[in-house]
This record gives structure tokens, C-alpha cells and sequence, in this order.
């Protein structure tokens, strides 16, 4: 198989993924609240399409168990496939949605039914993703496999703050509100078909491989999942639900945050996101190669504790103007939450054996996501009880930081688990024999 086709395939569902994300995340303070709930007062308005956002994330853990099952008995590539239709033909027919003025109701009717199919599509897609590079890496390079998928987060918000300032920049403020946003949900079309030729030419697996020749494939793989493996289930979500608020405060609602709030420029608080992203694009495979060596428990550990300590300097930096912005998002998305991605998909799939691991690996993320997605509507509800408070916004992150950080130390470190290893060799060396 060709290994760079393979990074290829598992790097652009995620790519897109996170496009859409970026996209959605911000259409939702600055497009949705206005064009498809204009007929409520401006902070229920935003509370309105903030649950929209939310509703995707509350989706996930649905996907991940239909696609699990699926990726879990038929394979991960052909479950990828759809994986990736569900996303890219969501984002593109909200391109065309009709708003409240034109349709009435039915505009956020429709957007809340588009943003479901794309929650559950993404539920699906992520663990594949992951599956897709660590099952077909090299030994001894899971971890730098593994934190391929995970570029896809600073490559998609680059490519979707790229596209929304270029429209921006091209149109008026009101031509944007009346077309100009739709252009970016459309272009989901081209990254769509691009995706899913790379996919098509890619080959399965080794170790689904293995499992099919064995005849080791799990009836209903949810179900063995609670059964079997209810430990590592638990810690994956806990394990995540500490960095996954902070992550989607970092990506998402700090552009509201500081431009609502704390009286930033549209343009700062992007160029900032950009900043952090763009540091996370060398930090991520950087670190993801370093796992392999000193294990992907240890840098986990590490990034939690240096997030736990910086969540009020955090806070407090950025209320002191736009050089301090640049700076924190620059250490706490581009180097420290990036070094915990980069590791995130290996450490948690090395807690599953491979007959469940993209359903185990998959429902434990999408539910901790499905929690965490609902962060901007009780930040926006405690911002207009408490201000933009460092105390109250760091001692909240800190709150979610501290159960990551206690579960942590009782997972195993994974850098010598040999269940990869030993059903990738043994699938390789029945078939020479029969050879």
C-alpha cells in the first residue's frame, strides 16, 4: 500500500471536517444568529444559533456509533466514503439555504436538519481517520502516523479563515450577509470530490484485514464495546472532555469572545486564530514523532498540567490587548493543546483492540465532544451574568482540566502496546505462507 496515499486519504476527510467546522463555528455568531433567527431579540438570537452548533456536536456519539459499526464489521475505508458525502454534502446545501425572511421557520428548520447530518457524519469520520494511518503505520511509528489526521484542524481553520477573509475582503458588509458567506459552504463541493478520489485508491487496512481472514468481526461492536471495554471507554471521554472545552473556546468562541466582549477587530481576533493554528502545523507532527520515543502518556500529562496552570493567565493576558492575544493563542493552541492532539488519536485507539477500536475509539471522543459542543451556549449565558471574567472563565477551564488531568495517571502508556503490531505481522506472515 502506499503509505503517502494513506496519510493522504486519512489527512483530507479531516481537512474538511474541520473546514466545516471552522465555518459553521463562525457563521453562527456572525451569519446564522442574524439571517435564520431574526425575528428574536439579538441575545436569544445568538443563544438560538449557538444550539444549532451545539445540536452537531450532540449528533456525534449517533455517528459514531452507526459508522462504527459499520467501519467495525464492513471496514474503515468503504465507511469512510460515506463518512465524507454526509459532511461535504451538508455544508454545501446549507450554502443554499433560504433565510427567515425569505421562508419563514423553515430556514432554521433546515439548517438544524443539515447541521444533524453533519454531526453524524462526523461522528464517524474522525476515528476512521485515525484508524486509517495508525493501522497502516510502519512499527515503531504509530505515534507520527497518528498525529497526521490531527493536522487536519489547523489546515481546515487556515483554509476556512483564508476563504471567509477573502469573501470578506471582495464584498461589502452587506454583500456578504446577502451572498458572500454562501461561497465558502459551497466550495465544500470541490475539497469533497478531491477527498474521495484520494480515498478511492487507498486498500484496506491490515489489521481490519486480519480480523475479516480470522472471522473475528464483532456481531453488534457498540454492545461488545460496553461489555468489554467499558474502562477504556470511560477514559477516553474523561480524558477529553478536560482539553475539549478549552480546544473549542480556543477555535471557535474566541472570536466572539474578544470581539463581542473585549472590543478586538474582526481582524485581530482571525489573525490570532491564524497565529495559533499556524504554530500547530509544525508542532503537531513534531510531536507526534517524538511519542514514539518517550510515549504518548507522558506529553498527554505534561500538556494537561501546563493547561491547567496557564487557564487564568490565559484569560486575564487576553483582556490586555491584541500583542497579548497573538502570544497566548499562539502557546495555548499552536504549541500546548497541539502537543495533546497530537497524540489524542494514537493514545486513545491503542486502548481498543481492533475488532471495536473504531467504535470505541470513536463514541468515546464523539461523546465527550457532544458535552463540550454545548460550551458556547453557557459561555455566552455566563459572559452576560459575570462579564468577561478571567477568574470565572479560567476556573471553569481549570474545573474540566483537573478530571482529565486525575484520569490520566491511571491509563496505561501505550508506546509498547503490541496489539498493532502483533495483527498487522501475523496477517502479513499467514499470507506469504500461503503464498
Amino acid at each position: 500500500m502506499n503509505k503517502n496515499r494513506v496519510l493522504l486519504a486519512s489527512l483530507s476527510g479531516s481537512v474538511i471536517e474541520w473546514y466545516d467546522f471552522y465555518l459553521y463555528g463562525t457563521a453562527t455568531g456572525l451569519v446564522f444568529s442574524t439571517l435564520f433567527f431574526s425575528g428574536q431579540d439579538p441575545s436569544i438570537a445568538l443563544l438560538l444559533a449557538f444550539a444549532t452548533f451545539g445540536i452537531g456536536y450532540a449528533a456525534r456519539p449517533i455517528g459514531s456509533i452507526i459508522f462504527g459499526h459499520f467501519g467495525d464489521r464492513i471496514g474503515r475505508k468503504a465507511t469512510l466514503m460515506w463518512t465524507l458525502i454526509g459532511m461535504g454534502g451538508s455544508s454545501f446545501l446549507i450554502g443554499l439555504l433560504p433565510t427567515y425572511n425569505q421562508v419563514g421557520l423553515l430556514a432554521p428548520i433546515l439548517l438544524v436538519v443539515l447541521r444533524l447530518i453533519q454531526g453524524i457524519s462526523l461522528g464517524g469520520e474522525w476515528g476512521g481517520a485515525v484508524l486509517l494511518a495508525t493501522e497502516s503505520a510502519p512499527k515503531g511509528r504509530r505515534g507520527l502516523y497518528g498525529s497526521v489526521p490531527q493536522l487536519g484542524v489547523p489546515l481546515g481553520l487556515v483554509a476556512g479563515s483564508f476563504s471567509l477573509t477573502l469573501i470578506a475582503y471582495l464584498t461589502t458588509d452587506a454583500q456578504f450577509l446577502a451572498w458572500g458567506w454562501r461561497i465558502p459552504f459551497l466550495f465544500s463541493a470541490v475539497l469533497i470530490v478531491l477527498a474521495l478520489w484520494i480515498r478511492g485508491g487507498i486498500e484496506e487496512t491490515s489489521a481490519f484485514q486480519k480480523q475479516k481472514e480470522s472471522g473475528e468481526i464483532a456481531k453488534v461492536p457498540i454492545v461488545e464495546t460496553f461489555r468489554n471495554h467499558r474502562k477504556s471507554l470511560f477514559h477516553v471521554i474523561g480524558l477529553k472532555i478536560g482539553d475539549g472545552f478549552f480546544n473549542v473556546f480556543l477555535m471557535s468562541f474566541v472570536l466572539v469572545y474578544t470581539t463581542t466582549y473585549l472590543g478586538y477587530s474582526n481582524e485581530i481576533a482571525l489573525t490570532a486564530l491564524t497565529i495559533g493554528c499556524a504554530t500547530m502545523i509544525i508542532t503537531i507532527p513534531v510531536v507526534g514523532y517524538i511519542s514514539d520515543f518517550i510515549g504518548r502518556k507522558v506529553i498527554y500529562i505534561s500538556g494537561l498540567v501546563l493547561m491547567l496552570l496557564l487557564a487564568i493567565p490565559y484569560f486575564f493576558m487576553i483582556e490586555q490587548g491584541a500583542t497579548w492575544l497573538y502570544y497566548m493563542q499562539a502557546a495555548m493552541l499552536g504549541i500546548i493543546w497541539a502537543a495533546i492532539f497530537a497524540t489524542q488519536g494514537t493514545l486513545f485507539s491503542e486502548l481498543f483492540p481492533a475488532k471495536v477500536r473504531y467504535t470505541g475509539l470513536s463514541f468515546g471522543y464523539q461523546m465527550a465532544a457532544a458535552i463540550v459542543g454545548f460550551g458556547p451556549m453557557l459561555w455566552t449565558t455566563m459572559v452576560d451574568s459575570f462579564g468577561p471574567s478571567h477568574w470565572v472563565f479560567g476556573g471553569f477551564m481549570m474545573g474540566g482540566l483537573t478530571l482529565s488531568l486525575v484520569l490520566s495517571l491511571f491509563v496505561p502508556n501505550t508506546k509498547n502496546v503490541s496489539q498493532y503490531e502483533e495483527s498487522i505481522e501475523k496477517f502479513k506472515k499467514d499470507n506469504s505462507l500461503q503464498i
